[in-house]
């Protein structure tokens, strides 16, 4: 039976890969991933053979690499971060409902929320959500209303995908949103190009995030109502001194 790895890569950083992952690679005659992703791994796996897809090829993408098995070649598909995490894990298994004969193999990998969690201090130390601002696959409405229940329910929360070209007012948007149940004194912070070259953080306030300028490559943590700023990092206790 052929096998695909769905590899998690996490943030960027060859030394924030599993060894797992790394030895996955190793063993593949093939590696697969979106452009960007596959630039961060092709220098310390210079003998395979790379194959990528532009944005917004996925099924393409998955196909390649079932194909790819179907030769009876080793495949890995990459993605940053966590496979199961926004990842390609579940395309995977979507699609290889049609190639019964090959196996898949999800490895998984430091996700943004976590590799940026470390650089800001301590955001997610007690109950925490992962929200996507990319309304390319969900509608805004149920964007909105997942900021809304999580805000009320003073879940930490954690923010993928909170601008681009075309989006450039979603994470001001959310801020509104989320003031509605959160303090504007609320600790926040932000994450640009976590583990990569020109990695940037910062502690504010949710009424100053409200007014910060980021991109895709910045993953943004509002805190819940204990988070408090110590030393100048973020950090939300859990409870055990009280």
């Amino acid at each position: 039976m052929s096998k695909i790895y769905v590899a998690g890569i996490g943030p960027g950083a060859y030394d924030q890969m599993t060894g797992k992952a790394i030895r996955a690679l190793e063993e593949s005659d093939v590696i697969i991933g979106y452009t960007v992703y596959v630039d961060l791994v092709k220098e310390h796996f210079a003998d395979k053979e790379f194959m990528t897809t532009p944005m917004k090829k996925e099924v393409d993408r998955c196909i390649l690499a079932f194909e790819e098995a179907r030769k009876g070649k080793n495949v890995s598909m990459i993605c940053s971060g966590d496979a199961g995490v926004y990842g390609m894990a579940g395309l995977m298994y979507e699609i290889g409902e049609e190639y019964p004969e090959v196996e898949l193999e999800i490895i998984p990998g430091v996700t943004a929320a976590t590799g940026g969690a470390a650089v800001l201090g301590a955001p997610l130390i007690h109950d925490f959500c992962l929200i996507s601002l990319s309304d390319l696959l969900t509608p805004w409405e149920k964007i909105e209303a997942r900021l809304l229940g999580a805000s009320q329910a003073d879940f930490v929360i954690c923010l993928y995908n909170p601008s681009s070209r075309k989006r450039h007012d979603y994470l001001q948007k959310a801020c509104d949103l989320m003031m509605q149940y959160k303090s504007p004194d609320t600790v926040c912070g932000i994450v640009a190009n976590i583990a990569r070259e020109g990695e940037t953080s910062r502690v504010m306030t949710l009424k100053e995030l409200r007014d910060t300028q980021v991109d895709m490559f910045t993953t943004v943590f509002i805190g819940n109502s204990q988070t408090r700023e110590i030393n100048g990092k973020m950090v939300t206790p859990r409870g055990y001194r009280r």
